[in-house]
């Protein structure tokens, strides 16, 4: 189901208008699950860590057990030229897909070398500055590698997060904060997760249960270039509750500040802001 408008779709050597179909009923991703994905983004004329985000598409297909089939260079020239069909100012969500086609002997198993590749260019706006989100907890927690692919980007690890931000919307919020298979914070249900406390930025340590996202690094990296410590540690939800404030980073919006975590109230803050003035600096600066 498509969530924006004005969507074009690279699949079989070619550009399409529309919502193109590229999957077969008996397509191995179909009926076993074998997909990954990446998402990027192009707005006001800048694709920034494009590369990163094909490059890390690639490293999620080998993780299913996919061959992919283009490189990081070729799928960059690809989405530029799509992105051609697009005024500058337009926002598009950027979507590399891969998927297994057929499956060894075993049926589960998805072969080497038979897998499709997609684009998805969808027009998606930017959130607005003022976006903020609330969250709470949920019941749900992230899987640990020894049971659940983590450390791709599979569209298998996604009914578990769906459910999170269920749980969390019958309770009032929109997000939720979610604890590691050990009861630590891992990120939310769509986004990982900063706090600030007394002027220094902590944010979950990667462990292996949560993807360490490619815009969490950039924020770090932009953050501690400012002067700002950053702790990559072991945090509980009580650290969460202790927090002068706190935010979300992701492709889709970037940076999106928390006002509520269950009874704690946070103002947005001056972190939250300044990571995101330095974001928009940094992508104009590599446009």
């Amino acid at each position: 189901m498509a969530v924006g408008k004005n969507i074009r779709t690279y699949f079989d050597g070619q550009w399409h208008d529309g919502d193109a179909p590229i999957m077969r009923a008996a397509d191995h991703g179909a009926w076993l699950g074998s997909s990954v994905f990446d998402g990027a983004r192009f707005f006001d004329g800048m694709t920034p860590d494009l590369d990163a985000h094909c490059t890390r598409v690639n490293r999620s297909a080998e993780a299913l057990m996919l061959t992919p089939s283009v490189t990081t260079e070729h799928m960059v020239d690809l989405v530029h030229e799509g992105l051609q069909s697009y005024a500058p100012d337009t926002a598009v969500y950027i979507r590399p897909m891969y998927w297994g086609i057929d499956g060894d002997h075993t049926a589960i198993i998805p072969q080497e070398n038979s897998t499709g590749f997609a684009i998805c260019l969808e027009e998606i706006p930017m959130a607005p500055e003022t976006a903020s989100a609330t969250l709470t907890t949920t019941r749900f927690r992230r899987p640990v590698l020894e049971s659940a692919v983590v450390n791709a980007k599979a569209g298998c690890l996604y009914p578990n997060n769906a459910r999170m931000l269920q749980e969390a919307r019958g309770k009032g919020f929109s997000n939720a904060l979610v604890a590691d298979a050990m009861g630590h914070v891992a990120e939310t249900a769509t986004a990982n997760i900063f706090m600030v406390r007394d002027g220094e930025v902590l944010t979950p340590i990667p462990n292996g249960t949560f993807l360490a996202g490619i815009t969490r690094a950039r924020h770090i990296k932009n953050l501690r270039a400012d002067g700002v410590t950053v702790h990559e540690t072991v945090l509980s939800f009580d650290d969460f509750h202790d927090a002068d404030e706190v935010f979300m980073t992701g492709n889709m919006s970037k940076v999106t500040p928390i006002t509520a975590l269950d009874d704690t109230q946070y103002q947005v803050g001056p972190i939250a802001r300044r990571a995101r003035e330095m974001y928009w600096d940094w992508a104009a600066s590599n446009r």
